[in-house]
């Protein structure tokens, strides 16, 4: 469905600017914005995959991965095509970037907010995600779904790149519940070479986001060298601690895909050693995702040590936390429905 954009201004000869994210595309009549789906048409924007869907998925939250969000429950997953990043490490390449999706045919499927309000509850979730692909550039769909579930008792979270503008950010605001940030890189050349975006918006939104009152998780996806060195995993550790110690870190292993095929995935020593960093900048929790063996998946109290939540893979075994305190200490465990 085609819609009139939100967030952007008119200019001489047509021309317009986009501030929904942090490029702040100058889009002339007849031409795209970066992310390819949002449209200048006579000097008027518009959104071209509103409700729209690519993907629509009942997930266990912890595959977003959200550890410290009503854990053990199911998110209605839904995904427009389509991203403002042009990551070449892209695991969901089929999907967030436009011109791939077109060169497969991949056609979504007409909803509505009300439709994907009304799966979500047939289907006893407890929440609405905006994943696969980023949600910012399918904000329109993604706010009017937010706040029509908040008005149904449902919750809602964002799997973003965080590359949305503060306009953006602040606006949904109200309606969104979490979010897990990827942060992909302390570096800004790696995030202008390698993702076409910049580093410090990032930064700026994840401590947005916390000031806003949405709970945050971050992850980053290791990539061998690229990312992986000791200081450069120390300067995301520290810089997560400094926003709030109790901000869940996940260090995901990477696997060759799209137009990285020729690396390798990151080893396990690897994700130990960023797991060790982790801890020794004081962060409360850190977890190790998309290795399946168990290592690195359970929350442990902060406090006295004693394990909370056991889980295999996206599922979990064993509880012991009650009201949102360790059982076994009291301490006082961060997140939304522990």
């Amino acid at each position: 469905m085609v819609k009139e954009a939100s967030f952007y201004s008119k200019g001489k000869d047509n021309l317009v600017e986009c501030f929904l994210c942090n490029h702040h595309c100058k889009i002339k009549d007849g031409g795209y914005g970066l992310c390819g789906v949002r449209k200048n048409k006579g000097g008027i924007l518009y959104t071209l995959n509103y409700g729209n869907l690519v993907a629509q998925n009942i997930d266990p939250i912890e595959k977003k991965p959200l550890y410290h969000f009503f854990p053990g429950s199911y998110a209605y997953s839904v995904a427009g095509v389509g991203c403002n990043f042009k990551c070449e490490f892209c695991q969901n390449w089929e999907i967030s970037q436009k011109e791939e999706a077109d060169n497969l045919r991949i056609k979504g499927v007409e909803a509505t907010p009300q439709e994907i309000v009304r799966k979500a509850l047939q289907t006893n979730c407890k929440s609405i995600s905006y994943t696969y692909t980023e949600p910012t550039v399918f904000f329109e769909f993604a706010y009017d779904c937010a706040k029509l579930a908040k008005q149904e008792g449902l919750y809602n979270n964002f799997v973003t790149n965080g590359f949305m503008s503060k306009e953006a950010l602040e606006y949904i605001a109200p309606y969104l519940d979490a979010a897990n940030v990827d942060l992909k890189s302390f570096s800004d050349s790696f995030y202008r070479r390698v993702c076409k975006g910049k580093l410090l918006p990032v930064l700026e939104n994840i401590k947005l986001m916390k000031k806003l009152g949405i709970w945050v998780e971050v992850t980053t996806l290791i990539i061998p060298k690229l990312n992986d060195s000791p200081q450069e995993l120390s300067d995301i550790a520290s810089f997560i601690a400094s926003v709030a110690k109790e901000i869940p870190w996940h260090i995901s292993r990477f696997h060759p895909d799209y137009k990285f095929t020729d690396s390798y995935p990151t080893s396990l020593q690897t994700l130990k050693e960023a797991y060790n960093i982790g801890k020794s900048k004081g962060l409360h929790y850190v977890y190790i995702g998309n290795i399946y063996t168990g290592y690195g998946e359970n929350t442990y109290c902060y406090a006295c040590g004693k394990l909370l939540i056991k889980r295999v893979g996206f599922f979990i075994e064993e509880y012991n936390l009650v009201e949102g305190r360790c059982k076994f200490c009291r301490a006082k465990i961060e997140g939304i429905g522990l």
